[in-house]
């Protein structure tokens, strides 16, 4: 179960792969940092998954071949790197012709270095990092002044769980978007 922050976040990403015929993701796949919300998503007996950490794997250098993976998942990494174009670059340069690449990010957030924390991103500065790749399958972003202020308070909010119950109010506040006030941001492209 997804957190406040990441809730709707992963849903409009499943939703966007389900559109396109990607779900279940199979085949090689290249997870860094922590992809575990993506777990529901993946065809686990068909999968070859590869599953490495930032910092201790550094997505500006990705040590495999070209075209390996038909999926590379980065989930809140790139705000954390020096050269996150070049990192996008090497993301595109693993990927295998017509591979998906998931990227998620944050915009509005506080400090939280890992070891260092250096951008942040909107959907407009995601589509121009991807803007190498064939097509943009899905970019948008998520949060709400709501939220917003909730996250600020205190971290048990940001990480507070949401329940799928339709009217829960955790779930109201997490599935509600104002486009100018986005937490998360993410992007879903294609090779």
């Amino acid at each position: 179960m997804a957190h406040l922050t990441r809730y709707y976040m992963y849903k409009r990403i499943k939703k966007c792969l389900k559109e396109n015929n990607y779900l279940p993701m199979k085949g090689n796949i290249l997870g860094i940092s922590g992809i575990g919300n993506f777990y529901p998503l993946i065809d686990m007996r068909n999968v070859e998954l590869t599953e490495v950490n930032y910092p201790e794997a550094d997505m500006q250098h990705l040590p495999y071949e070209d075209n390996g993976f038909d999926f590379v998942i980065s989930d809140q990494v790139i705000e954390h790197l020096e050269d996150p174009k070049k990192a996008i670059k090497e993301s595109y340069r693993v990927l295998n012709k017509d591979g998906i690449a998931i990227h998620t990010t944050c915009f509005i957030n506080y400090i939280h270095s890992c070891p260092k924390d250096f951008w942040r991103f909107s959907p407009d500065a995601l589509r121009y990092l991807c803007q190498g790749f064939s097509e943009i399958l899905h970019c948008e972003g998520w949060g709400n002044r709501i939220a917003i202020l909730l996250c600020f308070l205190s971290d048990r909010f940001r990480f507070m769980r949401i329940p799928e119950i339709k009217w829960s109010i955790r779930r109201l506040i997490a599935t509600y978007n104002e486009e100018k006030y986005p937490i998360v941001t993410w992007v879903v492209a294609k090779k």
